[in-house]
């Protein structure tokens, strides 16, 4: 029931009305969007699965840090937020979403991190054209797509798949969600598992 409830208050969140500040950021940000024709929503092969171990990283981050696991276990759970490539539009507003969603993850003792295979200067430009954001984005440009790689979701032409994944403290894999590449995943079923986590289920 809280879970459908949280699900519902960020619905009604992202459909309100926009600040003029908001808009003036979004219209500048759509001025720079690349239109992406429709993909196939899944090009790769998942290659681990509920109850895996999550492979080991450690990627650049934009702030100059190393995002790694070891950072995280036996202290945080985490959700590692993959989106294929900057500047196109429906990963331009997934991760501003997750900004009204801050609380929901502090609430379940959960950390967020963005990752993408673009490179940190690319990444930088376009997360500062979002207007900012409250979790990590790390870069998994080289070795090109490594960890995408580890994990079953780099597509053919080099992008990562949409994908989301929940690892608990122990560095297990508590959810996956590998998305239809064109469309922004649903929060509730990811807020649904971080309850789930959180409360020791």
């Amino acid at each position: 029931m809280r879970s459908l409830t949280m699900a519902m208050v960020l619905a009604a969140l992202l459909l309100a009305a926009p600040t003029q500040a908001a808009e003036t950021s979004q219209q500048s940000l759509s001025q720079n969007i690349f239109q992406v024709p429709r993909l196939p929503p899944t090009d790769s092969v998942l290659a681990v699965a509920v109850g895996s171990p999550m492979p080991d990283f450690d990627l650049p981050a934009l702030d100059g840090s190393r995002v790694r696991l070891a950072d995280y276990l036996g202290k945080k759970n985490l959700v590692l937020s993959f989106v294929p490539a900057a500047w196109t539009p429906v990963c331009s507003g997934q991760w501003p979403g997750y900004n009204i969603a801050r609380d929901i993850f502090e609430d379940n003792d959960t950390a967020l991190v963005g990752i993408s295979v673009d490179n940190i200067p690319t990444l930088f430009a376009w997360t500062r054209q979002m207007g900012g954001l409250w979790f990590p984005v790390a870069s998994d440009f080289w070795p090109h797509g490594g960890l995408a790689r580890k994990l079953g979701i780099l597509r053919s032409d080099g992008t990562a798949e949409r994908a989301l994944f929940l690892v608990d403290k122990q560095g297990l894999i508590r959810f996956i969600d590998v998305h239809d590449i064109n469309a922004r995943p649903d929060l509730g079923p990811l807020i649904e598992a971080m309850e789930k986590v959180h409360a020791g289920r």
